[in-house]
């Protein structure tokens, strides 16, 4: 059985607004929504599971009733970090299940069918995979000047692992350097495959992501 493990912990400071960004309106419903909605198209049979902190999740559910939202999943509290949210969702998944767990930011409702296909069915071969794609910016280090952005990549989600893998991993203690799941795991020794994500995978975080995110909607 194949799990994802969906992490919505922000607090909208960077919208500019008191409704944390995970619940800011895009075509008509909240930004969560889709997400869960994208995973369930991808996948019919994914178990779904929400980190939210605790303090939102009366509010989510009231969302769900007010937009008859009826995505099966179940929803646990945030941590005071990702780590440690990753690590209550990962909490819900039986210590004996086989499997690809995924972990993805609830902010990020644009990643493609193909996209999440494409992790979980290399997570089965390769235990752990990073979507990624090309910077098409220049790179310049504060310090060392320009870098080529030919040796970058941007990294995205769903980040998959298999289901042992990323329970081990995480029985580590937390380090500050832990800032995705991937760099949990190459912490505890394990090589990180990368494969090709999408653009329109973006992360939003400001009034001007959502403007974004409309746009991407009316293309959809």
């Amino acid at each position: 059985m194949d799990y994802v493990i969906i992490v919505a912990g922000g607090k909208g400071l960077r919208m500019g607004g008191d409704v944390p960004k995970q619940f800011q309106l895009i075509g008509g419903r909240p930004v969560l929504m889709h997400t869960l909605q994208r995973f369930r198209s991808a996948m019919s049979d994914l178990q779904i599971i929400l980190v939210l902190p605790h303090e939102q999740q009366e509010y989510w559910r009231e969302l769900c009733q007010q937009y008859q939202f009826s995505v099966e999943h179940r929803v646990t509290d945030g941590g005071p970090t990702r780590f440690h949210s990753v690590k209550n969702g990962l909490a819900l998944i039986p210590d004996d299940a086989e499997g690809v767990v995924g972990v993805h930011d609830g902010v990020r409702p644009f990643v493609s069918c193909e996209v999440i296909v494409r992790c979980y069915e290399t997570a089965r071969v390769a235990d752990a995979v990073v979507p990624v794609v090309p910077v098409v910016e220049t790179l310049r280090h504060v310090e060392e000047g320009t870098k080529p952005r030919s040796d970058y990549r941007l990294v995205q989600t769903p980040q998959t692992f298999s289901i042992p893998l990323l329970k081990a991993a995480f029985r580590q203690d937390y380090r500050d350097a832990f800032t995705d799941d991937a760099s949990v795991v190459e912490a505890f020794g394990h090589a990180i495959t990368l494969v090709d994500g999408n653009r329109e995978n973006i992360k939003l975080t400001t009034p001007f992501d959502l403007l974004i995110g409309e746009a991407l909607l009316g293309i959809g």
